[in-house]
């Protein structure tokens, strides 16, 4: 359900606006959404884990909360990490 270390440096590497940025809202939406993919594709064959969906419900908020602000503070960053993660919006 977790990511590993690999993956994550490999995020915050593609994601990341200078060398050494691990703390960018980029980076923590990156890391987000891949954490909630793991937990959707989880969930198709662990239907009841509600323990689970409880978490996955705050990672999806806190990813939104992110996203609200990142578009606040620059709508081009915003408009880049929605395309380059294919999230909705």
């Amino acid at each position: 359900m977790s990511i590993t270390a690999e993956r994550k440096t490999a995020l915050v590497k593609e994601y990341a606006t200078k060398p050494g940025d691990t703390g960018s809202p980029e980076v923590q939406i990156a890391i987000l959404t891949e954490r909630i993919a793991n937990l959707t594709g989880h969930f198709k064959t662990h239907a009841k884990d509600n323990h689970s969906r409880r978490g996955l419900l705050k990672m999806v908020s806190q990813r939104r909360s992110l996203l609200d602000y990142l578009k606040k503070i620059e709508m081009a960053r915003y408009k880049t990490i929605i395309a380059k993660l294919g999230i909705r919006r």
